[in-house]
């Protein structure tokens, strides 16, 4: 299994917690060019967008994140600055 794949328990665990939206801490795992990827709670990435996120950020930094949209489906989330 790939870094960016999600295990099925890990991502119905995510769900079940979070598939409302609300505020969540996250770990900068990776800064591109188009934003950041984080991890959510471990096992979980997300992707930061850049037109959505303006501020710099170094891996390893936390910062808090909200759901933007969740693609159940392929496993993948969106999040946006809190």
């Amino acid at each position: 299994m790939s870094q960016y794949q999600v295990s099925q328990a890990v991502w119905r665990d995510f769900l079940a917690q979070h598939a409302n939206g609300g505020v969540i801490t996250a770990t900068v795992t990776r800064v591109v060019p188009f934003g950041a990827f984080v991890e959510l709670p471990p096992g979980v990435p997300g992707l930061l967008s850049r037109p959505a996120w303006t501020a710099e950020a170094e891996a390893g930094e936390r910062v808090d994140v909200r759901i933007a949209s969740l693609d159940v489906e392929n496993r993948r989330v969106s999040v946006v600055p809190a």
